[in-house]
């Protein structure tokens, strides 16, 4: 991946120190040291309905259209998943995500239904925006310009990189000072002009008070360590090689390339203490049944790929996956289903207690659902997120700075320590 001394500088204005006011404060020095946090949003509003859905409660049957339900029976039936939370539905797997199914019965999957954000937006930008600051209220964004991943960097100063398989960062790791954004790894991190300018720029900034030059220094230190890592040929030149362990196999889309990346990065042993992945492609206003079937089946080929092709780092990483709502229960005349509310999240990690549902399921009757049309919230985002930093990460006397806002709860008890 080439970038454009534009793109040097633009990534390093955003790299710049923390933004005034965020106060430094390491968590406790054994807290989530050697560990991994991937975040993977899944930008567009995934249908949490069709993801894990439940197959016999007889609104679902009743009000979604036969070709567009994940079913119990028939040609392609939904993965069925043992679970305690409602014992009397059958909740199911889509049949294209079936393989995430084994890896929620060997415990170290963990679904959470009807989870998200409290406030009721349906608008994209505005649920993304404050999932990505970590946030509940749209009355926080002026006062938290920060992502809740930024501010967890901040708590937690290493040194270490954070990076996103995005051409550029995502708000979440906005202003933060020690982040890349590599969407491909294949042909290296490199400047147009060749070997000399990364260290002639690195010499030309060395040394200067100026808080750009400081974060181009940053960023080109940081594209150094990675670059560093990568096969090379006789020639010095990066070799387009890399080879998943237990025969992993990642496909040419989005997701498989995503986290090809994360699984590089991962094995060169760098450090890499936080990585974001965006996965786009969830916003099925029309043709759900396909569209879903696409994206959710590349989706998890690439994430069991990726668990399988990391098998030795397992303790160490714990992934969350996230949307910034669901779709509602009823379908459109275009086949599809319109912004809901309530949504699905993922947790995956050696260290998860998996194998479970994990929320309060609140029915899909008219009286249950929001507003009479859509699945109810019941879980707090933000409830999961800070459960995961504090068990894995020592974070719990960072949270209320993390998580401005956050209510006190009860432990969900996803994650162990």
């Amino acid at each position: 991946m080439s970038l454009s001394r534009r793109t040097l500088l633009q990534t390093g204005a955003a790299l710049l120190a923390p933004w005034p006011g965020l106060r430094s404060m390491a968590l406790a020095a054994d807290g989530g040291a050697d560990q991994a946090l991937i975040v993977v949003f899944l930008r567009g509003g995934c249908d949490g309905l069709s993801l894990l859905a439940p197959a016999n409660d007889p609104d679902y049957v009743a009000d979604r259209a036969p070709e567009l339900r994940v079913r119990a029976d028939g040609p392609r039936p939904g993965r069925p998943l043992r679970q305690t939370v409602a014992p009397e539905v059958d909740f199911r797997l889509h049949p294209e995500m079936a393989m995430l199914g084994e890896l929620y019965d060997q415990r170290h999957l963990a679904f959470l239904h009807a989870a998200g954000l409290e406030n009721g937006t349906r608008s994209h930008f505005v649920a993304q925006d404050l999932m990505d600051r970590g946030l509940s209220d749209g009355t926080q964004l002026q006062r938290t310009p920060q992502g809740w991943l930024t501010r967890l960097l901040v708590e937690r100063p290493s040194g270490a990189p954070a990076i996103a398989t995005t051409p550029a960062l995502p708000a979440s790791l906005g202003f933060h000072a020690a982040s890349l954004a590599i969407p491909d790894l294949r042909g290296g991190l490199s400047l147009p002009g060749g070997p000399r300018v990364g260290p002639a720029l690195a010499a030309l900034y060395a040394g200067s008070g100026d808080p750009f030059a400081r974060a181009a220094s940053e960023t080109l230190r940081e594209m150094d360590l990675v670059d560093q890592r990568l096969p090379r040929g006789p020639d010095g030149k990066v070799i387009d090689y890399y080879q998943p362990d237990h025969g992993a196999a990642y496909e040419e889309t989005e997701s498989g390339r995503a986290f090809r990346t994360v699984a590089r990065l991962l094995k060169m042993e760098i450090g890499l203490t936080v990585a974001a992945i965006d996965i786009g492609g969830w916003d099925h206003h029309d043709a759900l049944a396909g569209r879903f079937a696409s994206v959710g089946g590349q989706f998890g080929r690439s994430l069991a790929a990726f668990w399988n092709d990391i098998e030795r780092y397992h303790d160490r990483v714990t992934l969350v996956v996230m949307s910034e709502f669901g779709r509602r229960l009823r379908t459109n005349k275009s086949n599809g289903a319109d912004h809901g509310h309530g949504g699905v999240m993922m947790v995956l990690g050696g260290r998860v207690n998996g194998g479970e549902i994990y929320g309060r399921w609140p029915g899909l009757s008219s009286a249950q659902l929001d507003n009479g049309v859509d699945l109810a919230v019941t879980t707090d985002y933000r409830r999961v997120l800070a459960e995961v930093l504090n068990v894995r990460y020592g974070a719990g006397a960072a949270l209320p700075r993390i998580f401005p806002g956050l209510p006190a709860g009860a432990p969900l008890g996803i994650v162990r320590a």
